[in-house]
């Protein structure tokens, strides 16, 4: 038992070992640090390419060009990463192409498990070289709704509104709704008391229209009266709409709201309140009596 002890001490008070042990760490050490400074070179000189073909006759659009951005980054991210494991693995003595060709063997084996994976990167190209959807577009795909935050070789994440993270596998991305490819329609209707003078009303909402443009760059035209809408209980509807530039329709059904009602308040013109007439039992009476003579008349009409 102590001649084993003796020579696990030896062994370990060997100078050589600790030599070639300290060799080995700082190796690894300086192929991190090379990952590292390579990570950022490779990205910066992306996007330093981005950056000269913006300039250049022929130009992606910004979304296309984030898009494509994230994904060289995210291709330039697997294959350092790959190459800097492998000569870790080579570092430490390990049979690195006899680890390579097995696991060609082993990924026959499993290819059949990896049908999905394929198919999430195969789909994950066809989206981006199609252009079904960029990074920054408003999205609806399947429940989930919100903005695209990145699509990878893989996978595609989108973020709502109200801050949740939504991540796809790309192969069950079958149907997609962009809302930010073409321009969006603003729709707001505007409620008038039946007392008031609608020939009025339509003339003051006209010119008010006409002068939004002016205030609001997200609209690409004039809002556009389109005239009654319905014939309510309490009010008459009258229906505004509004070409905006994409996703901005929200924003500016909320601004014609205010302009709407500024000007009628200008003018003198009664956004209604709902009504509700009511009669107690005392006055059953005179009510009745209110009806017989308007009955009567009638008649007499």
């Amino acid at each position: 038992m102590s001649k084993k002890i003796d020579e696990i001490i030896k062994s370990l008070s060997n100078e050589s070992l600790w030599t070639d042990l300290g060799l080995v760490v700082l190796k690894i050490i300086a192929i991190m640090v090379i990952t590292y400074i390579a990570l950022r070179v490779g990205r910066s000189a992306i996007r330093n390419v981005f950056k000269a073909r913006s300039r250049s006759p022929i130009k992606f659009s910004e979304r296309r060009e984030a898009t494509l951005l994230k994904l060289l980054e995210n291709v330039l991210t697997y294959v350092i990463y790959f190459i800097s494991l492998m000569t870790i693995l080579s570092t430490l003595s390990i049979d690195v192409k006899g680890l390579i060709a097995g696991a060609g063997i082993v990924g026959l084996a499993v290819g059949f498990g990896a049908q999905n994976l394929v198919r999430d990167i195969i789909t994950g190209f066809f989206i981006i070289f199609e252009d079904q959807f960029s990074v920054g577009d408003y999205v609806k795909i399947g429940s989930a709704e919100g903005t695209v935050e990145e699509i990878g070789l893989r996978t595609t994440k989108i973020k709502s509104w109200t801050g949740e993270l939504h991540i796809f596998p790309n192969g069950n991305v079958a149907e997609v709704t962009n809302f930010s490819v073409h321009n969006s329609v603003a729709v707001v209707d505007v409620n008038i008391a039946y007392e008031e003078n609608i020939d009025k009303a339509e003339r003051v909402l006209q010119e008010l229209l006409l002068t939004l443009p002016q205030k609001y760059e997200e609209l690409v035209n004039p809002p556009e009266l389109l005239g009654i809408q319905t014939l309510g209980a309490p009010d008459v509807m009258m229906r505004i709409v509004a070409e905006t530039t994409p996703m901005n329709h929200w924003y500016i059904a909320r601004v014609l709201r205010k302009e709407v009602k500024q000007c009628f308040e200008r003018n003198g013109i009664e956004i209604p309140l709902p009504r509700m007439v009511m009669y107690s039992r005392n006055d059953e009476d005179d009510v009745q009596e209110e009806l017989q003579k308007k009955q009567k008349q009638v008649e007499r009409d």
